[in-house]
């Protein structure tokens, strides 16, 4: 291979960044010189939507992926969560890094797990299938529509909260200070509302200039889009059981595209990792034999356990009603054809009837 710089695509948010990030150092240390090129796609384009409005799957890989085959660029990174099961015939998912934490975590101001919100509370979530399993979880709960990057998400949960503590500082600042400027009492805070502000981190100073449209009480995010958008330690959160919010089929991972031979061979050679890619593949040949895409509420989670992968299924009513959840250890040696017959077998006990009526709901949205 020439030692012309090698060009990867990615979507321009600070998450997709980030993964680009990881896969450019992961190559550079390897003697490899590399370039990112942002790539505007459909879901940046259209903010005011749900993902699973958005007319078809695969609204952030398309643009990227295209840019592949066109040879602007050699490959594309992407949250292999957002990818279609199907692809052009030209184009493989070359590398499968290491997978961060797979599953999804509940942020609130104050730490609260999930049972601990109050009646009604409002959370906060982008995903069909996080909503199902709130509601199947917890019917009294009332969930909203999030978008945005996972930084403006978390403001936009924090804001409230601190907006009505800034305002109750400012009104214990102007009793404390009385009708001729002298200090009448201790205050109940033991800061005024400006040394207050000045100690803010500037994710919470961005939070307090929001404008608060919808108040929420938490919201929910996968741990690893927290974290590689640096946020973990920044936030209070709790993970959610992952019995109950099976995770999205492929999150966590990272996958990179690649059509070129040449750039497949060195991309899988110097990133692939053996275990996330048995794990993945699992999980994306169930999603696929079910089908259902992004219109339906279905969570995969496979894990590598010495022989066998554990894989957990749950497919859902999209008012979390209705839910079919199932177990099976499938066999590492042949883990492809028998995730196969699992979603096979899935199908036949009622998936099938949750994924169309999930259909027939997008249709009439």
């Amino acid at each position: 291979m020439t030692t012309r710089t090698l060009r990867l695509a990615t979507r321009g948010s600070a998450l997709a960044r980030a993964q680009a990030s990881s896969v450019q150092e992961a190559l550079a240390s390897r003697r490899l010189d590399v370039e990112l090129v942002e790539v505007e796609t459909e879901g940046d384009r259209i903010q005011d939507e749900l993902i699973h409005r958005l007319g078809k799957t695969g609204a952030f890989v398309r643009a990227l992926d295209e840019r592949v085959l066109d040879g602007d660029v050699d490959a594309a990174v992407h949250s292999m969560k957002d990818m279609p099961t199907e692809k052009p015939n030209d184009l493989v998912v070359a590398g499968v890094p290491e997978r961060a934490p797979a599953g999804d975590v509940l942020v609130t101001s104050d730490g609260s797990d999930i049972d601990e919100l109050p009646e009604g509370a409002v959370v906060g979530t982008s995903s069909l299938r996080r909503q199902a399993q709130l509601l199947n979880y917890r019917e009294d709960l009332e969930v909203a529509p999030l978008r945005g990057n996972v930084d403006t998400r978390v403001e936009k949960l924090l804001a409230t909260s601190l907006q009505r503590e800034h305002e109750a500082r400012v009104e214990d600042d102007k009793e404390r200070q009385g009708k001729h400027g002298k200090t009448d009492h201790d205050g109940e805070f033991d800061q005024r509302a400006d040394e207050w502000f000045d100690n803010l981190t500037e994710l919470e100073r961005q939070a307090m200039s929001r404008k608060v449209d919808t108040e929420y009480d938490a919201i929910v995010l996968a741990e690893a889009g927290l974290k590689r958008s640096g946020l973990a330690d920044k936030v209070e959160y709790q993970r959610l059981d992952r019995n109950s919010f099976v995770p999205a089929p492929g999150q966590g991972a990272i996958a990179v595209t690649a059509s070129d031979p040449e750039i497949v061979d060195l991309v899988h050679d110097k990133l692939d990792h053996p275990r996330t890619r048995v794990e993945t593949t699992v999980e994306r040949t169930i999603l696929a034999e079910l089908g259902g895409g992004c219109i339906a509420p279905i969570g995969v989670h496979a894990l590598l356990q010495g022989e066998h992968v554990h894989v957990d299924v749950q497919v859902l009513a999209t008012d979390g009603s209705e839910a079919i959840k199932t177990s099976r250890d499938l066999p590492v040696g042949n883990h492809a054809n028998t995730a196969r017959e699992f979603a096979a077998g899935l199908r036949e006990r009622g998936a099938d009837q949750l994924i169309e009526a999930a259909r027939q709901e997008a249709e009439e949205e």
